[in-house]
């Protein structure tokens, strides 16, 4: 194998496929990238068994061959190269030779006979979706997917698909984030996957805000095509719980708040609480909400904003940091909340109240309220 390719493009492949590679690899060849020179293309592939990226790019191809390197020590090699091109040489012994400019280097390599082969997608469904478009769905809902190893199935985001429209729910069953939105496939399509959060984030970083994105749907595993890129990954297995039961249909108080002023009273709020008991006090009065909190460890915090409240005195208590993330994922100036009283979950929307101003993309977001404690 032969071929001459620009430095910074091969810094920015091996940076996009290195996050695959596991850092504990228990087969040692899971830990290098596949590298083939194919017609005049140049493919790298990692994968850890469970989540595999394949990056494409155009090169100059001498010879045609494929190895494998050691991912970190080439992408350590490569970033550190100020040359502007670079001509990578592999010999029959698996060592490949790469020169840039005055200077040599040889990496020992392994034969590709070795490394697993990522699956084939020639036969899964296919759907197409606008890049900025799933980008943003997964933005609104995997900041929310549970981080506990103890609930499997909140580990991922779960996506479903039925009648054109793809629901995307991220929830650890403190908070819930979903998004809705249509798409291009069979009406007659129905299924339902859970995504691993790293193969979540994967996507998300390789995702732009333009152009098409192919997704590939297979019983028990998906695939994402985007810019010459892709990602494929197992499903978690298990049943995604039932998330519509938690979502109030009905909320007494409709409140409007300014998005940027109330992530502002939060972090400032925050500092007041104490992770054993991390909740704020959001009371609702004419005009006004008041955020307060009080801990012997650190003192006392109080701050106020307007709002659009008329009627009685209304409090209920919530995370601040909870809130704050669900804030710090939605577009516009002011969100909807929802709310019935200290019992029941608030919900949050950044839709406007007319129809008109409604975007393609639906998300709505659930917070579940903290015991109020006594002042």
């Amino acid at each position: 194998m032969k071929f001459v390719i620009a430095t910074q493009e091969f810094n920015f492949l091996l940076s996009k496929c290195f996050n695959i590679v596991s850092t504990k690899a228990t087969v040692p060849i899971l830990s290098n990238f596949l590298i083939e020179a194919l017609n005049d293309e140049l493919i790298i592939t990692a994968t850890d068994l469970t989540v595999g990226i394949r990056c494409v790019t155009e090169a100059k191809i001498l010879e045609e061959g494929a190895t494998t390197l050691p991912a970190k020590k080439l992408v350590q090699l490569v970033r550190e190269l100020t040359s502007v091109n670079l001509e990578v040489n592999t010999n029959a012994n698996e060592v490949t030779e790469i020169i840039a400019d005055s200077s040599r280097f040889k990496l020992h390599g392994m034969s590709k006979n070795e490394f697993p082969s990522l699956p084939d997608v020639t036969s899964a469904v296919q759907a197409k979706m606008p890049q900025g478009e799933l980008k943003d769905m997964l933005f609104r809902t995997a900041f929310a997917v549970s981080r506990d190893d103890n609930r499997y199935a909140l580990t991922g985001v779960y996506m479903h698909i039925h009648n054109c429209e793809a629901t995307f729910v991220g929830t650890d069953g403190k908070r819930l984030a979903r998004s809705r939105t249509r798409i291009d496939i069979d009406p007659a399509f129905s299924a339902g996957y859970i995504v691993p959060l790293k193969a979540v984030e994967e996507i998300m970083k390789n995702l732009n805000d333009e152009g098409e994105s192919t997704l590939y749907l297979m019983p028990d595993k998906i695939a994402i095509e985007a810019s010459n890129t892709m990602i494929i990954t197992k499903l978690l297995t298990g049943d995604y719980p039932d998330v519509t039961r938690v979502i109030p249909e009905h909320s007494s108080t409709v409140v409007s708040l300014h998005r940027e002023e109330l992530m502002t009273l939060l972090r400032q709020i925050s500092l007041f609480t104490v992770d054993t008991t991390h909740s704020v006090r959001f009371s609702f009065s004419d005009g006004e909400l008041k955020l307060t909190a009080n801990t012997s460890d650190v003192g006392e915090g109080k701050v106020s904003m307007p709002v659009n409240y008329q009627g009685q005195k209304l409090e209920v208590a919530f995370n601040p940091g909870f809130f704050y993330d669900i804030l710090r994922h939605t577009k516009k100036p002011t969100v909807t909340m929802r709310v019935t009283d200290a019992y029941n979950p608030g919900v949050i929307t950044d839709l406007d109240e007319t129809p008109a101003g409604s975007s393609a993309i639906q998300s709505l977001f659930v917070l579940m309220p903290m015991r109020l404690n006594e002042e």
